[in-house]
């Protein structure tokens, strides 16, 4: 672990050597990258900080020579430096594990209702609310982008752009089918009913990550369907973006200004290819990115949501949590540790 600290350290000095270098100023996809590693950089250089007094504080107790007083006050500080020690060392190693480069990222999140007609739909609307509601909780900023509703008063589908630091460190093992268990309110026999809905968490890319050629592109302008207004509906402001190559197409209406609406399409569709251009990458490599809680992939069931029992299974983890009306209302926060926490885990044990 010294030879690997002492390696972090001059990498650290060498990066804000850089960005203190006029010359990298005119470099902004540099820039961004330096201050990445330094980001990710600093929390290894405070713990390895915190290490080095505790070696300090054993190795001047084990080598005091003084007065008694002063000798029990040193190997009270060793005796809590050896407690304390373990545990920096293993944040350390975790710290140093290679990190998923979009951790970082901001998102454009997906959600879609699947099989199960109206209560699927419904059930879409409710993930969309708890999803946004745990933004707030986090202090991100969530913006509505794009939405689709359904016939009795669910939604069909909804893209959302969560705006912060570490958004995707946090959601990206929200992508997947969920799976609800419920009777639904127009259900005379009681009977449970079972709907689908996907989600899809992808990081959001800027234009520097992802090169689009506008010849590739067909654009196309309509009337916005939902509310805003008189003036909405009068004036194409809609937009639908059709990337040509791919087939990939994406539509954003929310906003009055076409022009806001286009730049949101097209954040949209930069995050579709860059995450389609990353499963790619990945199944050469033969390892599909998230292996840990399983590969994210939106056919693949990862959640089911029982009401009736009161119960939240993540099948990746085989865990259940409780207290669904909570869950539902933005308290998501017991999941999302669990999943990291089994992924730290993994990681730790090499896997």
């Amino acid at each position: 672990m010294d030879d690997r600290i002492s390696s972090l350290r001059k990498e650290f000095a060498a990066v804000n050597r850089s960005l203190e270098d006029p010359s990298v100023f005119g470099d902004l996809q540099k820039v961004k990258t330096l201050s990445r590693r330094r980001k990710e950089l600093a929390p290894i250089m405070k713990l390895a900080d915190d290490r080095d007094a505790c070696l300090r504080a054993i190795a001047s107790a084990e080598s005091f020579a003084g007065d008694d007083e002063l000798r029990e006050i040193a190997i009270a500080e060793a005796e809590e430096a050896h407690l304390k020690l373990p545990k920096i060392e293993e944040e350390i190693s975790e710290k140093m594990l290679p990190k998923d480069p979009d951790d970082d990222r901001s998102v454009i999140m997906e959600v879609r209702a699947g099989a199960g007609g109206e209560e699927a739909a419904l059930f879409a609307a409710e993930l969309l609310k708890m999803y946004l509601r745990y933004a707030e909780v986090k202090h991100w900023k969530p913006e509505l982008l794009d939405l689709s509703h359904g016939d009795a008063g669910g939604i069909k589908q909804a893209t959302a752009r969560i705006e912060g630091d570490g958004v995707y460190g946090e959601l990206k093992y929200e992508s997947g089918v969920h799976r609800v268990q419920r009777i639904p309110e127009t259900e005379a026999k009681g009977r449970v009913h079972t709907s689908t809905c996907t989600v899809a968490i992808l990081p959001e890319v800027e234009e520097v990550d992802i090169v689009i050629r506008p010849e590739d592109l067909k654009v196309d302008t309509f009337r916005s369907g939902g509310a805003g207004g008189q003036n909405v509906n009068k004036v194409e402001s809609a937009i639908r973006i059709t990337h040509l190559p791919s087939g990939v197409v994406v539509a954003c209406q929310t906003e009055r200004s076409q022009l806001q609406n286009r730049q949101n399409a097209m954040a949209m569709l930069r995050s579709r290819l860059y995450a389609a251009e990353q499963e790619r990458k990945a199944k050469e490599r033969t390892d599909m990115r998230s292996t840990q809680i399983g590969s994210g992939d939106r056919s693949e069931k990862i959640r089911t949501y029982n009401f009736p029992q009161d119960r939240i299974t993540d099948h990746r983890i085989n865990q259940n949590f409780s207290n669904i009306p909570a869950v539902m209302e933005g308290d998501m926060g017991n999941i999302v540790s669990a999943l990291h926490e089994a992924e730290r885990a993994e990681r730790m044990q090499g896997k």
